[in-house]
């Protein structure tokens, strides 16, 4: 036979393209259509309504950036229709090459009810299954112009303050149409078949029975007549269609989704419309495909639609009722996990587990975390202690290096929990389930011979408004066919459930799932970053206060709605195109604009219960909310501090610079201001490296390959400039409590103070740098070479830490020349360590060399600030004031206490007297993470702890108040099996045995008069 197979293929690719796709919509009969242009920001839908329309016409452009255009249509379906199936076409002017990222639109109803949602793939509308013939249409499409970001080039479209007002999009199509089922069912059919068959080997005899019968319904097809001809031609693919899967064929569970970034290419206020347009398009599928399942993350989103989109709201509980709609995921929002502390983590799931519970009665088993920058190696006990079962992600598929070697594993975590994880081999989480696709997650699922089954989660996100008809059709064609993997649509849980029975003893993973890219979003838009720390700051201190107020002040109310909102801000603003600082300069500069409220809101809160605390005096009184005594003041309570120790020295350096003394640490600044000598005097041991000058700032070139503010590409390395010429170096204070040397520096359109302080009594050297930064794709680090020889160095992460090596002897480790660290890096050898700290930090890097003397250095380095412009051409442009300290001879657990020193700074008032901490533990390697009142409003105080040095523990915590029982308990705060706690004993205190790195939750139930 003569091989006709390339003819056959590009003959159906022109018939399908030509003839037979615009034959599913026939007759097409134009609607009458006018417009109006709603001022400014979007409009509610009542105002929109009831606007004075005006006349326009297919080919009229329409929208500014970030406009919002309301259309008017209008219309009647033809008598002679009667009995069709009649659907309006509704092209916005959608570009089909992008399912996404550009114009949407919402249908609504002359009353205001929503219909549906438009999107490139989603353009119709149905008018009426069976026509009867005269029915009138009149619809009103709320049309956003989104503009098109994705390009990655600097652009300032991504802010309505700086962004043209040309039009953007051209109306391209308003239409009634019948809508030709036979003919939808044949591309269906069609398309189905060629991608299975262009997937398949060319020597598979299945292949060419396909090519055949493809052949074969293409004769049956009369180009001047599709729709009369669609049906003898579907009979001639009915028999390749039957055939079914092989016994071994993979199995793959779709599970309708939409990925909406909460922020991104678009401003928040975009996302609430976006979520509720994919939204309405789900629910009306639902109506017409009841086996269709949609799972939707981000309890935040559903938030949205509750508060903006209420009837839509109503129509989405009634399909999580049905078992249709399913909610999944758990947290608040799809947060970055690097760089959220470990609070604000298990807030996440607190609120959004409780968001679910209280709307849905629904109670999720498993995360759903398919796209952020790499996976905390905490997070695995979390998880746990969220009552969920199973962890989902997709994104490690995007490393440049190294292939993850498992899609189906158990996960284990720093403190040795495991949790059941799987990672879709069919490579996103955009998945069209087409053959393409499918046969890939086939060929590169990595559990061959042990599983056999996969997820996939399918539909259009980013506004491409969902799963789409057409997909639904290849689920059911795929389901048993030869050739394919079998799929079927069901819950993310029913896939757990299976893939765990047939595969128990999946292999581990321990630690962090490090994604090797984006390793930029560590340090991108600083001020975004400072925010959240800060923000996570402020919310323990004020629920510490107001908790301890609650119990303790008579009349003083804890302000339980004003935490929770708080929080939730706080939550949405660590969604993982945020806090990693790769969205638009809008949602930048909101983000700013909402910390400074935030910040305003939680002093207040703080000082409220503060004030409350300390009485009337004027007594002056210090308050410590850091987990450790602080100059003598107990951790979480008031007083007045003792003396700090020797007094601080300075003096002129031979060679120029400053000595500086307190009788635990010798410092040296040189003539450049360089820090040269950081002396142990208690160890007798040097901190920097000989030769070394520590708070070295250096300069980078910073333009990676792609990915601009989300990128850094190891090639940053190979040009650097040392910045030592020096404007001023001052004296800036000088006395027996501090001494200070300032430090000036210019460098290209920029400006640098750095203030370099050694307090009495100190191990510490802090250092506050004020930056006027003003580079374009440059990268600014703080580099420290110590003299130590370290083979690992620990990071601060979520509830402990987490241990990198310091060689790069494998590309495991050598892909890591970017890390992640929280409040501190600890570099150390047998016996002797240092800390390097930070007050809103998170990127850094650590490299080792071996020097002339045979000594080794372990260079840490902070990651300051940065300057991509893409998608915010002036990221990072402007002043901050960024704090860091040396601590020579540090443990572990001196990192931890000095990290959450720098972080959570004294407060000082004048009172009555000192105030007693509301409770207390005894061993310093247990921190107390936080304290507060109870969601339910009971009145019971909730204290979260967790050992933080990797070791076992005991401890008691005493509690200053009566205690009437001690439970231990889950993130949201309900009972848990196998407790930590030991039994209370009669004056109150509750023992405490921990694990390594273990996080506990302890209820303590406040005893009523008649049990104190």
């Amino acid at each position: 036979m003569h091989d006709d197979r390339s003819i056959t293929e590009h003959r159906l690719r022109r018939v399908l393209a030509q003839r037979i796709k615009p034959a599913v919509h026939s007759r097409p009969v134009p609607l009458t259509l006018a417009r109006w242009e709603a001022p400014g920001e979007p409009v509610p839908v009542a105002e929109g309504l009831a606007a004075t329309y005006e006349p326009c016409a297919v080919g009229d452009p329409w929208g500014p950036a970030w406009g919002t255009t309301w259309f008017k249509v209008t219309g009647a379906v033809p008598a002679e229709w009667a009995g069709r199936t009649v659907e309006a076409v509704l092209d916005l002017g959608f570009d089909r090459m992008m399912p996404g990222f550009q114009c949407e639109g919402l249908v609504h109803r002359a009353d205001g009810g929503e219909v549906k949602a438009l999107n490139p793939y989603n353009d119709w509308v149905r008018v009426a299954d069976r026509a009867a013939g005269g029915e009138q249409v009149e619809w009103y499409v709320e049309a956003a112009s989104n503009p098109v970001l994705v390009d990655h080039s600097a652009t300032y479209e991504g802010d309505r303050q700086t962004s043209g007002d040309q039009p953007l999009y051209r109306l391209a199509r308003m239409d009634l149409a019948v809508f030709e089922t036979e003919v939808w069912e044949l591309v269906q059919d069609l398309e189905v078949l060629y991608d299975l068959m262009t997937e398949l080997e060319r020597h598979d005899a299945r292949r060419y029975e396909i090519l055949r019968a493809i052949d074969a319904a293409l004769d049956a097809v009369d180009l001047d007549d599709v729709p009369g001809s669609a049906a003898a031609a579907r009979a001639r693919l009915a028999g390749v269609l039957a055939a079914p899967a092989h016994a071994s064929a993979h199995r793959i569970s779709a599970v309708g989704h939409a990925h909406i970034d909460s922020a991104w290419l678009w401003p928040l206020r975009e996302t609430v419309r976006k979520v509720s347009r994919t939204a309405s398009n789900m629910v009306a599928l639902m109506d017409e495909h009841p086996e269709f399942l949609f799972a939707m993350s981000q309890a935040q989103q559903l938030d949205w639609i509750k508060t903006y989109r209420p009837e839509l709201f109503e129509r989405i509980k009634k399909k999580v009722a049905d078992g249709q709609f399913v909610p999944v995921g758990g947290m608040w929002v799809e947060s970055d996990t690097n760089m959220v502390a470990g609070e604000a983590m298990a807030r996440q799931f607190l609120y959004g587990k409780k968001f679910l519970r209280d709307e849905f009665g629904v109670e999720t088993r498993g995360v759903w975390l398919p796209d952020s920058f790499g996976y905390t190696a905490a997070m695995p006990q979390i998880v746990k202690l969220a009552g969920a079962s199973w962890f989902l992600t997709q994104k490690i598929s995007w490393s440049q290096v190294n292939k993850f070697p498992h899609h189906t594993f158990w996960w284990e975590g720093i403190d040795g929990t495991r949790v059941f994880t799987h990672f879709p081999p069919v490579d996103t989480y955009n998945c069209d389930l087409g053959g393409a696709q499918l046969a890939h997650a086939a060929r590169n699922y990595q559990e061959k011979g042990r599983g056999s089954r996969s997820l996939a989660p399918f539909g259009w996100g980013d506004g491409g408004g969902g799963p789409t008809r057409e997909q639904l059709a290849r689920a059911r064609r795929q389901r048993n066919l030869e050739g394919s993997p079998r799929v079927e649509i069901e819950r993310p849980d029913a896939f757990f459930e299976k893939a765990h029975a047939e595969y128990p003893d999946a292999p581990v993973w321990a630690g962090e799932l490090y994604l090797e890219l984006h390793r930029g979003t560590y340090t991108s838009q600083a001020k975004t970053k400072q925010g959240n720390r800060r923000s996570e700051s402020l919310l323990r201190e004020a629920e510490l206060w107001a908790t301890t107020a609650a119990v303790r002040v008579e009349g003083y109310d804890y302000p339980y709605e004003d935490l929770e909102r708080i929080w939730k801000t706080v939550l949405l603003h660590q969604f993982h195109d945020i806090l990693p600082g790769s969205s638009i300069a809008w949602v930048h500069r909101e983000a700013r604009e909402t910390y400074a409220r935030v910040r305003e809101e939680l002093n207040a809160i703080t000082l409220a219960a503060q004030r409350a605390l300390a009485g009337e005096g004027l007594a002056e009184l210090v308050f410590n909310c850091a987990p450790h005594t602080r100059r003598g003041v107990p951790a979480g309570g008031a007083g007045r501090p003792v003396a700090a120790g020797q007094p601080v020295t300075l003096e002129e350096r031979h060679g120029g610079g400053q000595i500086l003394a307190n009788g635990r640490l010798l410092v040296e600044i040189d003539g450049r201001g360089l820090l040269v000598s950081a002396y142990d005097l208690e160890a007798g041991r040097e901190a920097v490296a000989p030769g070394g000058a520590a708070n070295l700032l250096q300069v980078h070139p910073d333009f990676p390959n792609m990915w601009d503010a989300w990128d850094i590409d190891a090639f940053y390395r190979n040009k650097v400039t040392d910045l030592v010429a020096l404007d001023a170096l001052e004296i800036a204070e000088s006395g027996p409590d501090a001494a200070t040397v300032r430090v000036s520096r210019s460098f290209g359109a920029s400006r640098v103070v750095q203030s370099i302080t050694l307090r009495a009594g100190a191990k510490t050297v802090d250092i506050v740098t004020e930056v006027d930064w003003h580079e374009t794709e440059k990268f600014l680090k703080a580099a420290f070479p110590l003299d130590v020889k370290a083979e690992r160095t620990a990071s601060e992460t979520q509830f402990g830490h987490v241990y990198r090596a310091t060689h790069t002897n494998t590309s495991w480790e050598a892909a890591k020349f970017e890390i992640c660290a929280h409040r501190w890096i600890h570099a150390e050898e047998p016996g002797w360590g240092v800390a390097v700290l930070n007050d809103s930090t998170y990127g850094h890097d650590v490299t080792r060399g071996v020097r002339a003397d045979g000594g080794q250095t372990t260079t840490v380095r902070l990651s300051l600030l940065r300057a991509p412009r893409y998608p915010d051409p002036e990221t990072d442009q402007g002043g901050h004031t960024l704090r860091f300290s040396l601590a020579p001879g540090a443990t572990i657990g001196d990192a931890v206490r000095e990290g959450h020193g720098l972080n959570l700074p004294e407060r000082t008032l004048t009172g009555a007297g000192p105030v007693a901490p509301l409770l207390a533990v005894d061993n310093d390697a247990v921190v107390v993470e936080a304290v507060k009142l109870a969601e339910d409003r009971g009145g019971d105080v909730i204290v979260r702890l967790y050992e933080s040095r990797g070791g076992r523990a005991k401890a008691t915590l005493a509690a200053g108040f009566p205690v009437a029982g001690a439970v231990e308990s889950d993130l949201l705060e309900r009972p848990l099996e196998g407790s930590a706690v030991g039994p209370r004993s009669a004056d109150g205190a509750v023992p405490l045995t921990l694990r390594p790195f273990q996080i506990v939750t302890v209820r303590l139930r406040r005893a009523r008069p008649d049990e104190a």
